[in-house]
């Protein structure tokens, strides 16, 4: 479900050309942040126009803004890879 939230947000506010989502939650279990659930901790692989003339800082910031209700509520940790299409 939070997978989905993701995919379906990035899409519409990146329009990425690539969009990788992988659940890293089960290697965090009783961690800070972990619920019995799941879903709390991503890795991100995002490639997208949006980001040109962006800096690695910028990109994340743009990840994190379109996530901020997530991060705020249901997600913990992202661990974001960000490029144009021509840094693939």
């Amino acid at each position: 479900m939070i997978r989905e939230q993701i995919e379906v947000t990035l899409t519409r506010v990146l329009a990425p050309e690539r969009l990788e989502i992988i659940d890293e939650s089960a290697k965090h279990a009783g961690h800070s942040g972990a619920r019995a659930e799941g879903e709390t901790h991503f890795r991100l692989h995002v490639v997208a126009a949006a980001f040109r003339g962006k800096s690695r800082l910028e990109r994340h910031r743009m990840v994190n803004d379109a996530l901020a209700t997530l991060l705020a509520t249901r997600v913990h940790a992202l661990a974001l890879t960000t490029h144009t299409p021509e840094e693939g």
